[in-house]
């Protein structure tokens, strides 16, 4: 059902490629640090530090996320990170796990660690790496995918997505990217579905990665499921705040142009690429990412750390190769340094 003992490729993830003094294309957060107004929010917070997590505080950061996504504060867990939430899901005492690949690899990781059987399920790159729910075997009771995917980039249909609900199974979709498509037009975070399971990540948009923030949002008696094994003040009261701030009218307006930003500098960035000989792109791409193909991957991502650059390799995702390399979305001086590394790279300087 998977390939081997591979759970140390499974571990890597993009901040190993990105070492300190590289142009940073191997992460895909938005900023090197939170915002000016959200920093000043945690930093009040910091009074706050001298006592334990309340109840109180625990319901409002649960209704402000349930506002945020039309739902009601019992929908919601506060998480730290949604890599809490992958490490929560043995506690669902699945027998089959499901996992839609090329994705990210924390869920396959913690499932596998706990002794839970896994099946992989490839998408097809000649198909552009989309959803088949028919694919997905009918036995399993945990099926698990990203929407926006990571590596791909690709933005499933929600309606291909509630296909793969039954009762008795419990879907879980991992949305830690849908603030950056604008209008979220195939969000699941507001829908009422049995067994249908969210998670939701603070990390991307609002450059919180050393924070650990996120929430889940589903049916309550799920939720209970999800976290029946964990501590007393599972998050800190940091967390609490930036669930609350980063759910607030003002911020979501801020994310919304930031979501805007990315589709227009995506879009330059791909055009830009698409003209170099010898690099495939994969297509169509929503997330604030690209997933590339290039004969020499592994040479290529070498050369591209002597121009300065790092990008995150791909061959430690299910499913892709040495070939495969995932670049983050920048700004367009940014994006342009990283073209012309490609292009003198590859012999169109």
């Amino acid at each position: 059902m998977n390939s081997g003992d591979d759970r140390d490729s499974l571990r890597h993830h993009g901040d190993v490629d990105a070492e300190h003094g590289l142009l940073d294309f191997a992460v895909n957060v938005r900023l090197d640090r939170p915002p000016a107004w959200l920093r000043h929010r945690l930093a009040a917070a910091l009074d706050r530090l001298g006592r334990y997590p309340s109840a109180a505080d625990d319901l409002a950061a649960r209704s402000a996320a349930a506002a945020r996504h039309g739902r009601t504060a019992d929908e919601v867990l506060p998480l730290a990170g949604a890599a809490e939430g992958f490490a929560l899901l043995p506690s669902l005492r699945p027998r089959l796990a499901a996992l839609v690949h090329p994705s990210f690899t924390e869920p396959e990781l913690a499932l596998r660690t706990a002794g839970v059987e896994v099946a992989r399920v490839q998408l097809d790159p000649a198909d552009g790496y989309r959803l088949d729910a028919a694919a997905v075997p009918e036995q399993a009771d945990l099926v698990v995918l990203g929407n926006p995917t990571n590596p791909t980039s690709v933005l499933h249909p929600a309606a291909e997505i509630r296909r793969l609900l039954r009762p008795g199974r419990v879907v879980l979709v991992d949305e830690a990217f849908a603030d950056t498509v604008p209008g979220e037009p195939e969000s699941l975070a507001g829908c009422r579905e049995p067994g249908l399971l969210v998670f939701r990540s603070l990390t991307k948009m609002w450059g919180l990665p050393g924070l650990r923030a996120g929430y889940a949002l589903g049916d309550p008696e799920l939720l209970r499921r999800l976290s029946r094994y964990r501590p007393h003040w599972p998050v800190n009261a940091l967390v609490l705040e930036a669930m609350i701030a980063c759910c607030e009218p003002a911020a979501l307006a801020e994310s919304g142009q930031a979501a805007a930003e990315f589709e227009e500098h995506r879009a330059g960035l791909v055009a830009e690429l698409d003209g170099i000989p010898g690099l495939r792109i994969a297509l169509p791409a929503r997330a604030p990412f690209l997933l590339l193909q290039v004969a020499g991957g592994v040479e290529v991502r070498e050369a591209l750390r002597q121009h300065g650059i790092a990008v995150r390799r791909g061959d430690t995702f299910p499913g892709l190769g040495p070939d495969h390399l995932r670049v983050a979305v920048r700004d367009p001086a940014q994006n342009a340094l990283l073209v012309k590394a490609l292009r003198d790279i590859l012999g169109r300087g």
